[in-house]
């Protein structure tokens, strides 16, 4: 199996190479560098270093998962899926040819960067590896979700729909949550005036709590989702990683992993449309 991977992963990654997309990404790669870390001054500060660095290497993983999806999904590559046991190992290997090509890049850019860049001290440079990695491998997965090689449905829809209101209520206010506590009184009297009253009462109960302790508590458990993203952010600019910040990259690779097994799911269950 492991062998069907890689090789399949050798053929898509060198059909991106090859490509007037991987020149393009080439190119990005180097805008960015001139632009964000301008060889003509010094790079001062390694948290600006890291976090740059780990942006881009995240964004370009995303936008190579599309690509790298778009070539899969082509008709001309059938004959290689028909003839695996399991499509999971087609999308394994789609998966890791975008990582590969994504981080090679981004191990490019931070090359580049370290002209006239900040010292890097053996316990930052430890610091890196994890850090980029386990936000390439999150945008990969959630990008394998946005493309039609894996979409089976609504499911993309029903993914990003899923992640727009996460980061809506994270960053709600009050005024917010009193604007959705008097829609929710409204459909509350709806309700009543139908002579629904379990679910008046229901909805009227839910526009208190709206209204009183609901940014709150709902703002503690979108913390709790979002907080290995502000814990590697935090740890970076200060220097050093606590305990329990260390945990954070692993945290990412898990919510990839659960994302994964979706995807692998949906695209193992789905009807194929390849296009021409």
């Amino acid at each position: 199996m492991m062998r069907r991977i890689f090789t399949l992963t050798g053929y898509l990654l060198r059909s991106l190479t090859l490509s007037l997309s991987g020149l393009l990404f080439v190119l990005l790669t180097l805008a960015y560098w001139r632009v964000f870390f301008d060889p003509t001054q010094r790079t001062p500060e390694v948290a600006y270093y890291i976090l740059l660095v780990g942006l881009f290497g995240a964004a370009l993983t995303f936008l190579v998962t599309l690509t790298v999806c778009s070539r899969a999904n082509q008709a001309v590559n059938y004959p290689l899926l028909a003839r695996l046991p399991s499509r999971v190992e087609y999308l394994t290997a789609v998966f890791l040819a975008a990582i590969l090509f994504a981080t090679l890049l981004q191990l490019l850019l931070a090359l580049l960067a370290t002209w006239r860049g900040p010292a890097l001290s053996p316990g930052r440079v430890l610091e890196m590896p994890p850090i980029w990695l386990s936000a390439n491998v999150l945008a990969a997965v959630l990008s394998l979700h946005a493309t039609d090689l894996v979409t089976k449905g609504w499911s993309r829809v029903v993914v990003y729909s899923v992640l727009a209101v996460l980061l809506f209520v994270q960053n709600a206010n009050q005024t917010m949550m009193d604007w959705l506590a008097g829609r929710v009184n409204n459909l509350s009297a709806w309700f009543f005036t139908q002579n629904i009253n379990a679910l008046g009462n229901a909805f009227n109960t839910m526009a208190s709590w709206l209204a009183g302790q609901g940014l709150s508590a709902i703002s503690r458990v979108v913390g709790i989702i979002f907080w290995p993203f502000h814990a590697i952010a935090d740890a970076t600019i200060a220097g050093a990683f606590t305990p329990a910040q260390a945990l954070a990259p692993g945290i990412l690779l898990l919510y990839a992993t659960v994302l994964f097994m979706l995807a692998a799911d949906l695209f193992a269950t789905k009807n194929l449309f390849l296009t021409e």
